[in-house]
């Protein structure tokens, strides 16, 4: 049995490339970089940098741009959105909060599952 896959237009390894690099660069702006040497700048300019020498050589930008996009929209919503509903006193402070069986599978919430567990025991 042969299923025809349709063809992607776009394959978004770019634009996770430049997402990645676009939180990368926010989280360490005092970070020096250089271009061949040539173009020095900091990291926050650095998928901008990436997309131009990548237009300058003839590579599409579309799937660049919209790892910017979603990059500059995932820093804003886990980074900058806290602190200023913290500060306003909004109700919902956190957008990204993963459920509590990947974070007990990551092990984020072993001790407090552990701290649990051992109150339930001695509380029996």
């Amino acid at each position: 049995w042969y299923m025809e896959i349709p063809p992607m237009h776009n394959f978004l390894g770019s634009a996770l490339t430049f997402m990645m690099t676009y939180v990368w660069g926010r989280r360490n702006e005092d970070v020096r970089m250089s271009m061949f040497g040539v173009i020095t700048f900091t990291a926050p300019y650095l998928p901008w940098v990436m997309l131009a020498f990548g237009f300058l050589v003839g590579n599409p930008v579309d799937m660049s741009l919209v790892g910017i996009a979603v990059g500059h929209a995932y820093y804003f919503l886990e980074y900058i959105y806290p602190v200023v509903a913290k500060v306003r006193g909004w109700k919902r402070r956190e957008i990204f909060v993963p459920p509590r069986f990947f974070r007990y599978i990551c092990g984020e919430e072993v001790d407090e599952v552990i701290m649990n567990a051992n109150l339930q025991n001695h509380n029996e």
